[in-house]
Formats: C-alpha cells, sequence, structure tokens
C-alpha cells in the first residue's frame, strides 16, 4: 500500500467510527502502518472530524517522530505505537469512547462470552486492564495505556481478541487494516452493549458453553475456516 493509499484508509477508518456513532466530538482516533517502510499514519490531535482531509492525516515513524506534516499527530500516538511494537500482525488501531465499551471500562468489568454474536468476533472474554499507578500517569501516562493492554495479553493471541478495555478511560482495538479495525470496533460496541443489558437481567448468567464457543469462532477464523465463500 502506498503511503497516500494508507493516509486515504486511516482517514476514512477515522470517519467510519463517526459515522457508526462510536466517536463524539474529537474522542478517539485512528491509525494504521506500513510495516515495510516503518511509517505510522494517525489522526491529528483536535482536529474536528468534518475538517479532516487526506491531508490533514500526520505521518510518523515507531519512535513517534513527525515526519511530514506541520500538525501535531493524536495525543494517544504513544498507546499506538507500544501497540504496534507488541503486536507485530496488527496493521491499524482504533481508540474511541463509545458507550457500551466505555460503561464497561469505567466499571472494571470485562465482556464476557455470552453468545454467539460475540464468539463470532472474540475467542473469548474482552478484557479490562488493571489501573494505572499514580507514578504511571504522572510520568508516561500514554505509553503505560499500551503498556497495560499488553500486559492484559500476556498469555492470549491479540489476534483472537482484537481489543481490550482500558480501565476508567475507554476501549483499543485493533486490526490486520483500517477497514477491519473499524469493523471490530463496531462490533466491540454492539457485544458490550449486549452483556450490559444480559448482565442487567441476569447478573448471575454465565458465559457461553466452550464448544458453542468453538464452533462460532473457528468457523470464521484459521486455517479451517469454513464461513464464507
Amino acid at each position: 500500500m502506498s503511503l497516500n493509499d494508507l493516509k486515504e484508509a486511516v482517514l476514512d477508518a477515522n470517519l467510519a467510527t463517526v459515522r457508526h456513532g462510536l466517536v463524539m466530538a474529537t474522542f478517539g482516533n485512528a491509525s494504521g502502518i506500513d510495516r515495510d517502510n516503518g511509517r505510522i499514519v494517525i489522526k491529528p490531535s483536535g482536529v474536528p472530524y468534518d475538517e479532516m482531509t487526506v491531508d490533514s492525516m500526520v505521518v510518523t515513524d515507531l519512535d513517534g517522530k513527525t515526519l511530514d506534516n506541520k500538525l501535531k499527530p493524536s495525543s494517544d500516538l504513544d498507546t499506538h505505537l507500544v501497540l504496534y511494537r507488541a503486536f507485530p500482525e496488527i496493521g491499524a488501531v482504533i481508540h474511541t469512547h463509545s458507550t457500551y465499551a466505555t460503561i464497561m471500562a469505567q466499571a472494571l468489568v470485562p465482556i464476557p462470552p455470552l453468545g454467539t454474536t460475540h464468539a463470532d468476533y472474540f475467542y473469548g472474554e474482552v478484557p479490562v486492564t488493571r489501573q494505572l499507578t499514580p507514578q504511571e500517569i504522572a510520568t508516561r501516562y500514554v505509553a503505560a495505556t499500551g503498556e497495560v493492554i499488553v500486559e492484559a495479553f500476556k498469555d492470549r493471541d491479540p489476534m483472537q481478541v482484537p481489543a481490550a478495555l482500558v480501565a476508567g478511560h475507554g476501549s483499543f482495538v485493533w486490526g490486520r487494516t483500517p477497514e477491519d479495525a473499524v469493523h471490530n470496533a463496531f462490533i466491540l460496541e454492539e457485544v458490550a452493549r449486549m452483556a450490559w443489558h444480559t448482565m442487567m437481567i441476569r447478573p448471575d448468567i454465565a458465559p457461553i458453553q466452550p464448544a458453542l464457543l468453538d464452533r462460532h469462532y473457528l468457523r470464521k477464523h484459521g486455517a479451517n475456516a469454513t464461513y464464507g465463500q
């Protein structure tokens, strides 16, 4: 993918989060990475979505150094950088404060796999990170946000559950492409909404049976997937 194509894909991803109702005001950001050339494209900081263009997208290297834009990158850039370094298979990251995912993050409650909608996209619960320490907040808040996400995936495959809730904050979601990450962000909000309502009716509800989780996830993902053409 050329740099201009990546800029267009990242712009489209940012605008799609607004279109899907995942972002209000400027509370969110999307980025994409060109791993062959070590370049990241990310939304500019504080620019209204209806004013953004391809030329507004900010290009940085993996150290966060701005390469070709006078605008400042998103204030969440360091979180994205940590995720790109830790999860080599991902090609895009999206951060939102979408309502139900953020409710779960604020409540410090993971999103459990309660049904097949969840199982089609997330192979188990969507984790919530630990809370940041006062020192982490005071000294390296944005990078530490990425580090607690990585910590939450210590024994898990981030491609099987391409999302995390950051305690007291919101969600970070990823995918192989910006378009893929947008889709995962949209599904995350939907399964968070379903889980919240289900847990209101049945606080003691158990997760979906492991066999049904396997059936639905594995038919769409992995070497033996059968779903689709």
